[in-house]
């Protein structure tokens, strides 16, 4: 049995109960280092998820009769690796427990209501700035390549400078910190985060 999970922002205190079902009865337990750390006294076999995304989907090919759970930060299918499993191994092959994501999680946290919202990334990809420039409201997970300040810095050639970011920087950990800026004021560099651009009128 294949199973991914999702994690939510951080650690195991926003996992589901069939979640954490998954990981207490997994034969093998693939995640991120920090993922794993989270679980120090599994018992079973453990795989460091690394970029060889390729070289792990064969190695899981051969492990399908044991119970393997592959751990994923906020929700599997939300520009995560649940959307790389479910393409390779079908939705048929393997079970998807969804998580918070880290869009979610900031949202609940600042009283955003997500009706409207576009949810896009940066993270890995090329982002199309005219069309999100259109957008009146927009979730983005961000990488170190392309974070706050590069995307802000983008808005503010296009002349959408004054749109409000909501930045959420280590969500759901110890140094949590949130931060609501103008596009225009946006000069600092950013640890691990999730943004909110806001169209007010």
């Amino acid at each position: 049995m294949l199973t991914v999970v999702g994690m939510g922002p951080a650690g195991v205190q926003l996992m589901t109960p069939a979640a954490r079902q998954a990981v207490a009865e997994a034969e093998i337990l693939i995640g991120g280092k920090r993922h794993l750390a989270q679980f120090p006294d599994f018992c079973g076999e453990t795989r460091q998820l690394d970029a060889d995304i390729a070289a792990l989907l064969s190695w899981i090919e051969c492990q399908t009769a044991r119970r393997v759970v592959v751990l994923a930060s906020g929700d599997p299918l939300f520009y995560g690796i649940g959307t790389r499993m479910v393409a390779h191994f079908g939705i048929d092959r393997l079970k998807v427990i969804p998580g918070i994501s880290a869009a979610q999680y900031l949202c609940a946290k600042t009283g955003i209501d997500m009706n409207d919202i576009w949810l896009t990334s940066s993270h890995g990809r090329t982002v199309d700035f005219e069309v999100l420039v259109r957008q009146p409201k927009v979730a983005m997970v961000t990488d170190k390549l392309c974070g706050p300040r590069e995307i802000a810095a983008e808005l503010v050639a296009r002349g959408a400078g004054q749109r409000r970011l909501v930045i959420g920087e280590n969500l759901a950990m110890e140094n949590e910190r949130i931060h609501w800026l103008r596009a225009c004021d946006v000069t600092a560099q950013y640890d691990m985060n999730v943004l909110v651009i806001l169209n007010e009128r």
